[in-house]
């Protein structure tokens, strides 16, 4: 069988990764001049800039005035075990888990913390658990897009506006890309990693007037790790959330968010960049809409992600194929497109069903996934190829 013939237009930016994520269009190293390097965080410069990337993620996210933002450490993963080991404990927990990362907080909340009253609603890998089951007097854990399954929570109708306990929300990979409703959250975490492709390793942490409440009434009595400490004499740490982080961030990195944010600000803000991923998805869409052998891993258009989409093939000729082999061919795909150079990173997250992982958010070019879609044909036709002569 003769290969197929390569595409002859080339995506301008390869960068597919669902974390780090491409950076903005157009960015520079030069961008970043005003760095303040080679001096204290904690000097009047440092505290200038760590204030202004609150400030100006206040701006673009549309934060309400009365809730904290706070630059923490150890990505989304730090700010979301800063707030489990700070809050929980004095109610039932409930945890949404239908994905990896949701999974992970289910193993902190019941092997780590080890909380008598837990309740965990689970689903499979592309589809939600039953959201009607979330109990308004428990404190609920949740990731509002699934990076790892592309599933999201269509809305927060399942949050009670009269809820007792916390919604404590990782919001990683939806947060300026997807609607929040900050009226219904409490704690919001996420890695500037992500949607706007800012570097690792900082996570930002943001918590509702009744989450601060929770912090001053409530002491956990298990040891409390530094990085995790928010108060003080029964009181919130105001300082954390005015720039005077717990450890060292870096400069650089905090320099290379606020480029992003200021970028964010040209396109229209919040509504822009949800704009710009939402187009990137009706590209993948159009797509497979015209494509048999591809299809969503999510099912439900509505829990569709708009950020990291997640594709399964569904040809019969790998569908039906034992698990490894389905695997091997998804891994053939990936190495095709990385090999040619227009596809960087976009094989499914190593614990979700086998298939291709590609990231539709805001730093990434409508014209550039135009582009890819004729190389996954292409990369499919060649790896099909191949197993029809093996």
């Amino acid at each position: 069988m003769t290969p197929p013939a390569t595409p002859a237009i080339r995506p301008a930016r390869p960068e597919f990764s669902s974390g780090p994520c491409a950076k903005r269009p157009g960015w520079s190293l030069q961008n970043l001049q005003g760095a303040v390097l080679g001096r204290s965080h904690r000097s009047k410069l440092g505290k200038t800039r760590l204030q202004e990337a609150i400030t100006r993620t206040r701006e673009v996210l549309r934060v309400p005035d009365d809730y904290l933002i706070g630059i923490v450490p150890a990505s989304d993963t730090g700010a979301m075990e800063m707030a489990m080991w700070s809050m929980l404990g004095p109610r039932p927990v409930q945890l949404l888990a239908f994905e990896s990362f949701g999974k992970d907080w289910v193993t902190d909340v019941v092997k780590q913390l080890k909380l008598p009253d837990v309740e965990v609603l689970d689903a499979p890998y592309g589809e939600l658990p039953d959201l009607s089951r979330v109990n308004p007097d428990a404190d609920l854990i949740f990731t509002w897009n699934g990076t790892t399954s592309g599933v999201r929570v269509p809305n927060a109708d399942f949050i009670s506006a009269h809820r007792q306990g916390l919604a404590i929300c990782d919001a990683t990979s939806a947060v300026f890309a997807q609607a929040l409703d900050w009226a219904k959250l409490d704690v919001i975490t996420f890695s500037w990693q992500k949607v706007l492709g800012g570097e690792a390793a900082h996570g930002v942490l943001i918590l509702s007037p009744r989450a601060v409440a929770r912090l001053e009434s409530y002491s956990p009595p298990w040891p409390m790790p530094k990085l995790f400490r928010m108060t003080k004499g029964g009181k919130v740490s105001l300082d954390i959330f005015e720039g005077a982080t717990i450890n060292t961030p870096s400069m650089l990195c905090v320099e290379d968010y606020i480029d992003a944010l200021k970028w964010a600000a040209s396109v229209g803000g919040d509504e822009g960049l949800q704009r710009r991923s939402n187009s990137n998805l009706e590209v993948i869409a159009d797509w497979v809409a015209r494509t048999a052998w591809v299809d969503f891993l999510p099912v439900k258009a509505e829990i569709r992600s708009n950020t990291s989409v997640c594709l399964k093939v569904v040809d019969p000729r790998i569908a039906g194929a034992p698990a490894q082999a389905q695997a091997d061919f998804a891994k053939r795909l990936t190495s095709l497109l990385e090999k040619e150079g227009v596809a960087l990173d976009v094989g499914a997250y190593r614990d979700a069903p086998p298939g291709l992982r590609i990231w539709c958010g805001a730093t990434v070019e409508a014209s550039d996934l135009e582009a890819l879609t004729p190389w996954l044909d292409w990369a499919f036709a060649t790896a099909a190829a191949e197993l029809q002569a093996a």
